[in-house]
């Protein structure tokens, strides 16, 4: 469980990007900060693993003070997916994904066979393993990308817009794997994302997000579609898509299909299934 308390964030040049946040983010389960640039995203993101620090209140990962934390010890521990990849263009794509468990100690043997793994996890053919990251389209890296942050095995994965630089079909796809590493694996997962929709396809906790870190809603996608808390959410729910207003319709068929459909009866996306199968569509 990650847990803010009282955070405010002040830069040296008097910005103040978060003012007195609090939330809790609940264990295996994914959260979504999302909102238009400058509402603080970004930064709560990073103050998890120290990339920034906080200049009042407290984080904490399991009732522990990451201040207490070694930055180093800490940011291995946690994964860690960029918009870009943040790949080393230097290193073949199976010896970035290897990176931080040799860090830990692991054989480069061992940690070589676990990427391959990895590999086959997030959809990638092994024999893309010997290449480097410039011999590969935007949605392989970003899969590789996926790959090296869970070769440590960390309860938390931390994602900062790590789909927003690829075309829309694969960003889909992307989607979609997520979703189904999610299931597989039941990390505590911190997105960040401008889209909406993107958040309401991978999000079981949403959190929208004013200037300032101020928090608009928080709550599944079910029930932000179903009331928006006041006119900035209800605006912001149908930004994206030429402010559209947004529900909830079920499929009358028997896989249980909760499309998210817009205001012209047009399905811009799935939350989920009865047998647990979210796929997405945008």
């Amino acid at each position: 469980m990650i847990e803010f308390r009282g955070v405010t964030k002040r830069f040296p040049d008097g910005t103040e990007a978060v003012a007195d946040f609090n939330l809790v983010l609940p264990s295996r389960k994914t959260t979504v900060f999302v909102g238009s640039s400058g509402c603080g995203k970004t930064t709560l993101l990073r103050m998890i693993n120290r990339m920034i620090d906080p200049t009042e209140g407290q984080i904490l990962i399991d009732d522990v003070d990451v201040a207490s934390r070694n930055k180093v010890e800490l940011r291995r521990s946690i994964g860690y997916v960029l918009q870009a990849s943040g790949l080393l263009p230097h290193r073949k794509v199976i010896d970035n994904v290897a990176t931080v468990p040799v860090l830990l100690g692991t054989s480069k043997s061992e940690a070589r066979a676990a990427a391959l793994e990895l590999l086959d996890k997030v959809g990638l053919d092994r024999s893309l393993a010997h290449r480097y990251p410039r011999q590969l389209s935007g949605g392989q890296q970003q899969r590789v990308g996926v790959a090296r942050a869970l070769a440590s095995d960390p309860n938390i994965l931390l994602m900062d817009e790590p789909f927003g630089a690829v075309d829309p079909i694969v960003r889909d796809d992307l989607q979609v794997e997520l979703n189904r590493l999610q299931r597989e694996l039941g990390k505590t997962i911190v997105f960040v994302t401008h889209d909406i929709d993107e958040a309401f396809v991978l999000a079981d906790q949403v959190v929208i997000l004013k200037k300032g870190g101020v928090i608009a809603q928080v709550g599944t996608p079910a029930e932000i579609l179903a009331a928006p808390a006041d006119d900035f959410v209800a605006s912001f729910i149908g930004a994206e898509k030429g402010k559209r207003a947004l529900h909830l319709q079920q499929r009358a068929d028997d896989k249980g299909l909760t499309l998210v459909v817009d205001g012209d009866g047009r399905p811009v996306g799935v939350l989920g299934s009865a047998d647990g199968t979210g796929t997405s569509s945008s």
